[in-house]
């Protein structure tokens, strides 16, 4: 008997992931074991509360982009190390936070005191801290809108604040880093990276010392609560916030999900309460109504306009697509040649199923007189 060997008897099933060890090898990196509160972990009080009073995470969620991220970041900071001595992932701390800074660039003078295998290719004018971002596509027209956020200035204000105030941190691999001492900082730095497609947006703002010190003024009010309950949720909730959709905390900050219920729905205990929210809603939707009904005004008025770069904005069309539907034609035609019996009134249903039943593709023809609708996209153009 001849014996046929095809490619699924010597094949596994699926190939392996890597993802199982990606994720284990995110765990064990040092900024996902650490339990003194970090500059990074000032994303939310709550959050921050959490972290500070030792909590165990309630949720794990899926990672996947992070490790993205982080693989993304890595590779540009080392890049930047070998090709242009910047200092990179170098830590600061004092006795209420600690974080990792992405890279710094020191001025011509404070350069000089280090030694040369430590001094960078090319001194900044002045001495900056630079953080590095990655985002996503869907991100990308905020950020070159609106810069970094109030979370990511406070993040980067402790960093300069730390390195200001008490140098580089004295521990393995920059003892020499910290015998400069404080090192004031001038310049903050953002540079994001979009992750879908390698446009890069930089962020330059000068060191204000009143901005550090609110940011200090946060941790402060972060460690002097006695619980993390006592402090407030810096963002809407899940389902809102795509930060409370991932964050480690959501369950122990707003509860088990209830199917048919938003989070926020605990919010409101009486009917004093809900007379409240509903009162603000419609005062909101009254405001809203307005500025909806000048937004659809001028989409009209751009009907049809080509797509291009007009001042500070770029005009981009979608859909207009002649929509797919069944072609019955074609379906009776396969069950001719099938030897099936055609229904005298085509059930396109039916056929659908019957095809689908035996694996032979479900025919479709494009409808040019019924078109997908239309949707304009306004995104910030990218300055020179």
């Amino acid at each position: 008997m001849e014996t046929i060997v095809t490619t699924l008897a010597i094949a596994p099933k699926r190939p392996v992931s890597l993802w199982p060890a990606a994720h284990a090898a995110d765990a064990r990196r040092p900024r996902s074991q650490q339990t003194k509160l970090g500059a990074s972990d000032t994303v939310c009080a709550r959050r921050a509360g959490y972290l500070l009073h030792g909590r165990t995470p309630t949720d794990t969620g899926e990672k996947r982009k992070a490790i993205l991220g982080t693989w993304l970041h890595t590779g540009i900071l080392d890049a930047a190390r070998e090709e242009y001595g910047w200092l990179v992932e170098r830590r600061v701390e004092d006795e209420t936070v600690r974080g990792h800074i992405d890279a710094v660039q020191l001025d011509s003078t404070t350069a000089a005191r280090l030694p040369k295998r430590l001094r960078p290719t090319l001194p900044a004018e002045e001495t900056t801290v630079e953080d590095v971002k990655s985002k996503s596509t869907y991100q990308w027209d905020s950020v070159v809108r609106y810069g970094a956020s109030e979370a990511e200035l406070r993040q980067v204000y402790l960093y300069a604040d730390l390195l200001g105030t008490e140098g580089f941190a004295s521990v393995r691999g920059q003892r020499q880093l910290a015998r400069l001492g404080p090192v004031p900082v001038a310049r903050i730095r953002f540079r994001f990276i979009n992750r879908d497609n390698g446009d890069d947006h930089i962020q330059e703002i000068a060191y204000e010392a009143d901005r550090a010190r609110r940011a200090r003024w946060w941790v402060q009010q972060v460690r002097a609560a006695a619980s993390p309950e006592e402090l407030p949720r810096t963002f809407q909730g899940p389902g809102i916030s795509t930060i409370c959709d991932h964050c480690p905390f959501r369950t122990a900050c707003w509860g088990p999900l209830v199917a048919g219920r938003s989070p926020q729905s605990q919010l409101i205990h009486d009917d004093e309460e809900r007379e409240k929210a509903l009162a603000e809603y419609a005062e909101v939707s009254e405001q809203i109504k307005p500025l909806k009904d000048r937004q659809k005004y001028l989409r009209a008025q751009l009907d049809g306009s080509e797509p291009g770069v007009y001042g500070d904005n770029v005009l981009k069309w979608s859909g207009g697509n002649p929509t797919k539907v069944d072609d019955v034609g074609a379906m009776v035609s396969l069950y001719r040649r099938a030897g099936l019996a055609v229904p005298m009134a085509p059930d396109a249903a039916a056929m659908k199923a019957t095809l689908k039943g035996v694996g032979i593709p479900v025919p479709t023809r494009l409808d040019h007189d019924r078109r997908t609708a239309v949707s304009i996209n306004v995104t910030a153009s990218k300055k020179p």
